[in-house]
């Protein structure tokens, strides 16, 4: 069967965040599934499978890293609906069904593809002890992402100290489900981007993910609260980094970005 690797994200190869794509007639069983995401070894590797035509969605999609499966996933998304694009395997927008709930990707004119994924809801809550010394950085303040985002969204003095955030990751993976997201704002918001992120997930195996699609959908509440709009642009400052635009739909948060195919060959197994 064909076996994609994208890059989501980003409009470069080697940029933005990658992610396994397989287009199947129906799901194997799971520890096939989880071997191929083993084998593949990106932070996401995304399953689909046609759904009939008279359902609520078009597509069943479902996400794994390396050693689980995960309840949200947005670069793997990105990727999934940019391989039914480009290879004719569905037209217009699609209609995922999935552990979150129906998901949407429409393409856009100028090539970008549109996300529409839950709101994260957000609880501010008191930096639990030792989450500053994990991240080897002091947190303006902490909030609760709920449950299907399942991390701590911690906001940092400035761009710079997220940039160079080298944190303990054995210690910050006691502190939420899945991991850690470190924002701050932009310190030049003429270089194209409203904020800055890093996400740390080492409870799934991801020490740190490259660009986050999930993230954004509490980063986008939070920075929209804090600069007074809808739409902005995050920039997650990894080693591949990524642009992700946002927009705040009160209970939906949409996502854009490009993406790239940069490996398309045959998994043999």
């Amino acid at each position: 069967m064909r076996i994609r690797i994208v890059d989501a994200f980003t409009d470069r190869p080697f940029h933005g965040n990658p992610a396994g794509v397989l287009l199947l007639d129906s799901f194997p069983d799971d520890a096939w599934l989880q071997n191929v995401a083993r084998e593949v070894n990106h932070a996401e590797t995304a399953f689909a499978h046609p759904l009939p035509e008279s359902g609520e969605a078009d597509w069943a999609l479902r996400w794994f890293t390396p050693v689980t499966e995960v309840d949200m996933c947005g670069h793997a998304t990105l990727a999934t609906a940019h391989v039914l694009a480009s290879t004719g395997s569905h037209e217009g927008p699609v209609r995922f069904a999935t552990r979150s709930g129906l998901l949407t990707a429409t393409p856009r004119p100028d090539g970008s593809l549109t996300l529409d994924f839950p709101t994260a809801p957000l609880t501010p809550v008191t930096a639990p002890d030792g989450l500053a010394e994990a991240l080897r950085a002091e947190p303006l303040s902490v909030l609760d992402t709920g449950p299907q985002v399942g991390d701590l969204l911690v906001e940092l003095a400035d761009e710079k100290t997220v940039r160079g955030l080298a944190p303990d990751l054995r210690a910050l993976g006691r502190h939420s489900r899945r991991g850690v997201i470190a924002t701050a704002r932009a310190e030049d918001p003429s270089a194209g981007h409203d904020y800055v992120s890093r996400c740390f997930f080492p409870n799934v195996g991801i020490d740190e993910d490259p660009v986050t699609g999930s993230a954004h959908t509490a980063l986008a509440p939070f920075w929209s609260g804090r600069l007074g709009s809808p739409a902005l642009t995050g920039l997650q400052a990894s080693a591949r980094s990524g642009h992700v635009r946002t927009e705040l739909r009160g209970d939906r948060t949409l996502l854009s970005g490009r993406a790239v195919t940069v490996i398309d060959g045959e998994l043999l197994a």
